[in-house]
């Protein structure tokens, strides 16, 4: 610490990640596409190897050393998310294969279980397709009305419209971004909470952006449910993560049903194992689990409060240098917004504009970044979006506005 202000050395952390020293197209890889999908570091990469040499069997099912070694190895996985999300017990922590799969699982088990048909569903305009397609499926299967909550011009969800989305009483589940993919909007996640308990609905947060970027204390945003990703947390893909009330896991059916979720089964009946055994049908990502936790570890021994003010700063920097830049349209002017910004040049598809940062050796994402509604909202047909990660640099910042602008000339 100096002054209050967390210390972190973003160019010794860039040396834990293998993939950041090498060229692309003879350029140094300015790699900005970590709200895609992240790099991942050595201890991540260690940790993985070393199980699959070391520890690796099948867990929960074998009498012998390294399946005892790697039931151990996975559970205490299930530890360092509890402790990363301050679950009030690990038993509400369910693995999954990625963000999608959690709520795709509350979708179908809560969904179908305690939703009834003229309830609603309550969502807003910014959802990633993850947080919207398994609604319109539960709308479509289950009679399940969908209620959309407006976005403002400027980005930021209208609480107002929540309110009034709320205010009959009919919505059962509001399911929200804690942070958009497009816009880096930070919802106020506890006001969130607190308006939609008033209405006696119960909260989703899609934690896939914002559990990278800032502490998430669930006990203190008081939701109902919360989904992240390994992948974009430094982690391996294949692994997401729900937590869930005890309570509501315990309420809910399983989702999938086959082995090591089972308490008992005979020729006509079955018993689910408890909570959480009973959402994680068949061989786990055993793996993955192993990675997720290196990553966790990784990024809380450099402390969640430096990452999050190292990313501040970028923020503020980014807002300067591409503001600067003639005619660049950036998407969202959110109050609270993480290192996330979706732009577009006048004349360039974002295709198009991708391709020729990629040129220059930047990595950014183009299209509509499966928040086709968002677009449509914004009138706006794709963007380019850069993403930042903790190893993100100012100087990288500073070398995408210079490529923008040179860009616009480009492209007229």
């Amino acid at each position: 610490m100096d002054g209050g202000t967390p210390v972190f050395d973003v160019a010794r952390i860039r040396q834990d990640f293998p993939i950041l020293s090498q060229k692309v197209r003879g350029k140094d890889l300015v790699f900005l596409d970590s709200g895609a999908s992240a790099q991942k570091p050595r201890q991540v990469i260690g940790a993985m190897t070393r199980m699959m040499e070391t520890a690796y069997a099948n867990v929960h099912r074998g009498a012998y050393h390294l399946s005892e070694a790697a039931t151990e190895a996975y559970e205490a996985a299930r530890r360092a998310v509890a402790g990363f999300l301050n679950a009030a017990t690990e038993r509400e922590v369910v693995f999954t294969n990625s963000s999608t799969a959690a709520i795709n699982l509350v979708a179908h088990s809560y969904g179908r279980s305690v939703l009834r048909p003229g309830q609603a569903v309550l969502v807003s305009e910014m959802e990633h397709h993850a947080n919207f397609v398994p609604w319109l499926m539960l709308r479509d299967s289950h009679g399940i009305e969908l209620r959309v909550c407006r976005v403002t011009d400027d980005g930021e969800l209208d609480l107002a419209d929540l309110e009034a989305k709320l205010a009959d009483g009919k919505v059962g589940l509001a399911a929200i971004t804690h942070m958009s993919n497009v816009l880096g909007t930070v919802t106020p996640a506890e006001r969130i909470a607190r308006i939609v308990h008033a209405h006696s609905a119960k909260l989703l947060l899609d934690g896939s952006q914002a559990a990278v970027h800032r502490r998430v204390d669930v006990q203190a945003l008081d939701c109902d449910f919360y989904v992240f990703t390994g992948h974009k947390l430094y982690g391996p893909t294949g692994i997401g993560v729900l937590w869930a009330r005890l309570d509501l896991l315990e309420r809910m059916p399983p989702f999938l049903g086959g082995g090591d979720m089972i308490e008992e089964v005979t020729l006509d009946s079955y018993r689910p194992a408890p909570v959480p055994a009973k959402f994680e049908a068949g061989t786990p990502p055993i793996i993955e689990a192993v990675g997720l936790h290196a990553a966790i570890d990784y990024v809380q021994n450099i402390g969640m409060a430096a990452i999050e003010a190292h990313e501040r700063r970028l923020v503020d920097h980014a807002m300067r240098k591409l503001s600067a830049v003639e005619g660049l349209r950036l998407l969202g002017n959110a109050q609270d917004r993480g290192g996330v910004f979706a732009v577009s040049l006048p004349n360039a598809h974002s295709h198009d504009l991708a391709t020729l940062l990629d040129r220059v050796g930047i990595a950014v994402r183009s299209g509509r970044h499966c928040a086709e509604p968002l677009h449509t909202r914004f009138e706006i047909e794709s963007t380019c979006r850069a993403s930042f990660g903790l190893y993100t640099t100012e100087g990288e910042i500073d070398y995408l506005a210079e490529a923008l602008d040179k860009a616009r000339e480009f492209f007229g």
